[in-house]
């Protein structure tokens, strides 16, 4: 199943730099190791946010969940995911 992913970060602003680093470096292993086994195949960031818009390709809503839910920033996200389908049109 196909889904468009919307996360926006939101870390506090009082947020000690090491610890928001650790963060981040965490956050791009795992997400790079989705993007290499063909879960998270697109991601684009979006431009003047601290956000990306992404497509996942999984077998279903619960993996999709477990997914998110396992990035190391998930704590500090604004996710909105919307199913996509073939379009008819589609080639």
């Amino acid at each position: 199943m196909l889904f468009h992913v919307t996360m926006e970060v939101n870390l506090p602003p009082d947020m000690p730099k090491a610890e928001a680093d650790d963060i981040k470096a965490r956050e791009k292993t795992y997400a790079q190791a989705l993007m290499r086994q063909g879960k998270w195949p697109h991601i684009w960031r979006v431009a003047g946010r601290y956000a990306n818009v992404s497509i996942f390709d999984v077998a279903d809503n619960d993996e999709l969940h477990a997914l998110l839910s396992g990035l190391p920033l998930f704590p500090w996200m604004d996710i909105q995911v919307t199913a996509l389908a073939r379009h008819p049109s589609a080639l």
